[in-house]
C-alpha cells in the first residue's frame, strides 16, 4: 500500500470537480457525434471545449509524447486509436472516445461508447454487455472488498454473453498522476487481490472483444486492434472508495439509476 496514495477529502473533492467536468465533455460529445465528422474534429471540439468554457487542461495531450486529447478507436481498434482527418465516422461504426481533463491539479479519466446512426444488433449488443459489465465492476467497490472482485465480476459478465477480456491493458490508479498505483485488471477471481480502502480512487475500463482475445499493435506504436479484426468495445469511469461504497466520479447525469441500482 506503500506507493497507492489515499486521497484526503479535500483532494477527493477537487477530483470529483474535475470528474464532474469531464462529464461535461461527454454531454457535448452527444450532440456532435455523427456520420460524416472526422475524430480529428471530434478532436479539435473537446481541446476547444475543455480549454475554453470548461478552463481545464487536456490531461492526454503531451503525456507520453501523444500529439491529441483523446483517443478514438472505430470498430475493430480496442484502443489507442488517434484521431486523423481522413478517419470520418460513417453509418453503423462504433466508436470509443477516451478523454482526460485536470483540473487544479486532479485528473479524471473516462470513456463512452458512440454508435454512429443505426449500427447492427451484433455491434449493439457488444456495446451493452460491454457497459454493462464495468457496472459490474463497480458494483463490488467497497471497503475490503479485494481487486479480484472487480476483474472477476467484470469477467464473468462478459464471458456468459459470449465475448473475451483483453488481458494486456488494464485500469490505472489516478489522481495528481494519470497512471498510479493500483493497476485494475478486468480479469481474475474473486477474493484475491489488494484490499480496497477508502480514499483509493481509480478506473475502471473493460476491453471486450465480439471475439477471442487477442489482439495486436500497429506500427503506429499507439493504435491496438482486435487480431481476428472482430469489434471490440471499451467503456471507462474514474471510480473513489468511500467510507461506505463507492463514488462515480466522472458519473453522468443519465447515469443517476445506476448509481442507485448498486446502492441498493
Amino acid at each position: 500500500m506503500n506507493s497507492i496514495h489515499l486521497k484526503t477529502p479535500a483532494e477527493l473533492g477537487l477530483q470529483h470537480k474535475a470528474g464532474q467536468l469531464l462529464a461535461q465533455v461527454f454531454l457535448m460529445l452527444d450532440e456532435l457525434v455523427q456520420p460524416g465528422i472526422s475524430t480529428m474534429q471530434i478532436n479539435d471540439a473537446v481541446e476547444d471545449f475543455i480549454r475554453g468554457p470548461l478552463a481545464s487542461r487536456p490531461a492526454s495531450k503531451g503525456q507520453y509524447d501523444y500529439q491529441y486529447v483523446l483517443n478514438s478507436s472505430i470498430n475493430e481498434v480496442v484502443c489507442h486509436g488517434v484521431p486523423k482527418p481522413a478517419d470520418i465516422l460513417k453509418e453503423g461504426d462504433i466508436v470509443n472516445l477516451d478523454i482526460t481533463l485536470e483540473k487544479d491539479g486532479f485528473i479524471a479519466d473516462s470513456s463512452k461508447m458512440y454508435c454512429v446512426g443505426k449500427v447492427s444488433p451484433l455491434a449493439q449488443a457488444l456495446v451493452d454487455v460491454t457497459y454493462q459489465a464495468m457496472w459490474q465492476g463497480i458494483y463490488q467497490v467497497k471497503p475490503g472488498a479485494r481487486l479480484g472482485d472487480i476483474a472477476a465480476a467484470v469477467q464473468h459478465h462478459a464471458e456468459r454473453h459470449g465475448y473475451s477480456v483483453v488481458r494486456e491493458y488494464c485500469g490505472h490508479g489516478i489522481g495528481r498522476e494519470m497512471h498510479e498505483e493500483p493497476q485494475i485488471l478486468h480479469y481474475g477471481k474473486a477474493g484475491t487481490g489488494l484490499t480496497l480502502k477508502p480514499g483509493m480512487v481509480f478506473t475502471i475500463e473493460p476491453m471486450i472483444n465480439q471475439g477471442d482475445r487477442r489482439v495486436k499493435q500497429k506500427s503506429d506504436g499507439w493504435t491496438v486492434v482486435t487480431k481476428d479484426k472482430k469489434l471490440s468495445a471499451q467503456w471507462e469511469h474514474t471510480v473513489a472508495v468511500t467510507d461506505t461504497g463507492f463514488l462515480v466520479l466522472t458519473l453522468r447525469p443519465d447515469e443517476q439509476h445506476l448509481v442507485q441500482a448498486g446502492q441498493r
